[in-house]
């Protein structure tokens, strides 16, 4: 295999010019056996094989700098950087990760994981080659549904001003997760059909050539800023911004690529390569359903079926069939998603009730002002996004939704540690970040049942609440506990003496096999569903504190700012001197790998937090 020849970075150089695309079948190959596996995101990958090859065809790595927005997209980068072998634990505990990380490759430039970061990167990596004298070549690689974030343009406004050599490159497969939407995604589908165009400048250019001097005059015009194009494409959004463009290219020609990206490190300025790719390319359920592929869990090659076929719901199913029966209930409920119709659950209400839903691409900070203004507007917004996705709109949380105090639901899924994609999507930073926002109520369902009822009660509150719920399937149990939710009121589940657990979403389940193990040993043990992180049950603690020795606070959220410091605040305020305990998330960033190793590796699980109560005890 022409694959097993490359064990370093530049060693696809060795490859035969005409071997170029036999070595993109294998790695087609090499990622659909692997990924169907171990899971990850193939879809993106499997589109942008030719790319990645032409780049380190084009460049020297690592003096040459690479910067993946995103990231997802990096698998091809990684097997011709000599990381073949990390493909068998892939975004396992402790294996290789899904994404660009720097201690991983000095030839990974930059860690990326959330949208529409690469260009501003990769202007600093620029900045900082000029002021240290250096002459490599740094490309920032966007997606077209990342350009719909508005930390590109600003980057882009940016670049604009350059008078050294900056290139990106713009992957256009008209996807992000799902299909792109928006005027951006318009304006490049008339990018992409214009054919008029493209017959038409090969036509010049072949003239040109053709007649006497004429390929200096072809080079001078492609140096023009009003070349050719300018005349034949509405605008030149990008020209007209002063960015050179380049384009479009055929994303899956490896020789025109290495030509253009050749051709662009000769421009003293930023410059836009425009490739089309194709997202999935080489394997037909991939290119099918492309959004399905995005994320892929383990799967089967021949069918492209999931290899584990989930039987269960999970909190997402069952946000998404609420979602539905409260817009057929009142027609001032309204959904937004920013680009993640189908991860967040929306997709069926969007078919149901497409008026009342918005896709407003990767823009979350869009998203939520946007929803304010709704909300002002007399409707009942409903966002829904990922926990790690929405600490992108802070500012707009605290500044166009509290401030006012409007009724804007967020429906924050894949809450706590959600496993294979690390460190940039842990969503273990919620309950802090929104904690310290007055106006602002946060709750976490104990079970599906929960959940239901949290979103019935949150569009009738008339205030800025978020409900975090965790990725996977949705807990069944202690469906017979099923008491009114109130604001800011916990439920007591088990009402004993001695040890009183106050779990909060996710723990409370976790809080039943801690009780199980303690039980059985002879403690007393009562369980509190905390189910609001703000406004904190105080009456509900300060009750605990009057018939037990040990209060226990759990939760899946980073302990800095956390439910716990809530309670022990509570407590301090009250003089209150019973024993305390705070489970949570230590303050570090928790790495890839399986749900149930991570809690077991940082003491989230139930054998640990036991143990550590008996250790309490003991100080007692």
């Amino acid at each position: 295999m022409l694959l097993e020849k490359i064990e370093d970075a530049n060693d696809i150089k060795k490859i035969a010019v005409e071997d170029r695309a036999v070595l993109a079948a294998e790695i087609r190959e090499f990622l659909i056996k692997k990924i169907s596996v171990t899971g990850g995101h193939l879809g993106s990958n499997l589109g942008t094989v030719e790319l990645t090859m032409a780049l380190h065809l084009a460049l020297n790595l690592p003096e040459d700098k690479i910067i993946w927005d995103v990231g997802h997209q990096s698998y091809t980068h990684k097997l011709l950087t000599g990381r073949r072998n990390g493909f068998d634990c892939l975004r396992q505990f402790h294996g290789m990760s899904g994404f660009p990380k720097r201690k991983e490759s000095n030839c990974d430039a930059f860690d990326t994981g959330h949208s529409s970061t690469s260009i501003s990167a990769g202007l600093g990596l620029v900045k900082a080659r000029d002021i240290k004298g250096e002459k490599n070549t740094v490309i920032s690689v966007i997606g077209d549904g990342s350009l719909t974030g508005g930390m590109a343009y600003e980057a882009l406004n940016n670049a604009s001003k350059l008078e050294t050599n900056f290139i990106i490159i713009l992957n256009d497969n008209n996807m992000s997760i799902s299909e792109n939407v928006g005027g951006v995604s318009k304006y490049l589908n008339n990018i992409r059909t214009a054919t008029g165009y493209q017959d038409l400048k090969e036509g010049i250019y072949n003239a040109l050539l053709n007649a006497p001097g004429g390929n200096g005059m072809v080079n001078r015009i492609r140096r023009a800023k009003s070349s050719v194009k300018q005349l034949v494409i509405p605008g030149m959004f990008f020209e007209d911004m002063g960015l050179t463009y380049l384009g479009p290219v055929d994303g899956h020609d490896i020789e025109s690529l290495i030509r253009v990206i050749n051709e662009a490190k000769r421009v003293k300025g930023a410059v836009i390569i425009h490739a089309i790719t194709q997202k999935g390319k080489g394997y037909s359920p991939a290119e099918r359903h492309p959004a399905r592929f995005h994320g892929a869990e383990p799967f089967d090659i021949e069918t492209g079926l999931p290899s584990k076929p989930r039987n269960v719901a999970n909190y997402t199913d069952i946000f998404s069939t609420v979602m539905c029966k409260l817009g057929q209930r009142d027609e001032r409920i309204v959904a937004i998603t920013a680009a993640m119709p189908d991860g967040t659950g929306l997709k069926r209400f969007h078919n149901m009730y497409p008026e009342r839903f918005f896709d407003v691409g990767i823009a979350e900070e869009h998203a939520v002002t946007f929803a304010a203004g709704l909300a002002a507007g007399g409707l009942i917004p409903i966002v829904a996004v990922y926990s790690s996705f929405l600490q992108r709109a802070y500012d707009q949380i605290v500044h166009d939704v509290c401030i006012q105090n409007l009724p804007v639901v967020f429906a924050i899924d894949r809450a706590g540690l959600v496993g294979s994609d690390g460190e940039t999507h842990q969503g273990i930073f919620d309950f802090t970040y929104l904690s310290g926002i007055p106006n602002m109520n946060i709750c976490a369902p104990k079970n599906k049942w929960e959940l239901s009822d949290m979103l019935k009660f949150a569009v009738n509150l008339k205030a800025p609440i978020a409900i975090r719920y965790p990725r996977g399937t949705a807990y069944d149990g202690l469906r017979e506990f099923r008491a009114p939710i109130e604001p800011g009121k916990a439920e007591w589940i088990y009402k004993e003496g001695e040890i009183a657990l106050f779990a909060i979403g996710s723990m409370v389940c976790t809080a039943e096999h801690v009780r199980d193990i303690l039980k059985a040993e002879g403690y007393q043990v009562s369980i509190i569903n905390a189910r609001f992180a703000k406004p904190i049950d105080r009456e509900a603690v300060l009750e605990a504190c009057g018939s037990h020795k040990l209060i226990v606070s759990m939760e899946e959220n980073v302990a800095c700012g956390g439910y716990g410091e809530r309670v022990l605040e509570c407590m301090s305020d009250n003089k209150k001197h019973n024993a305390y305990l705070n489970i949570s998330i230590p303050d570090a960033y928790v790495e890839h790998g399986n749900v149930a190793l991570l809690k077991q590796e940082i003491g989230l699980d139930a054998l640990s937090i036991a143990q550590r109560i008996r250790e309490r005890l003991k100080e007692l």
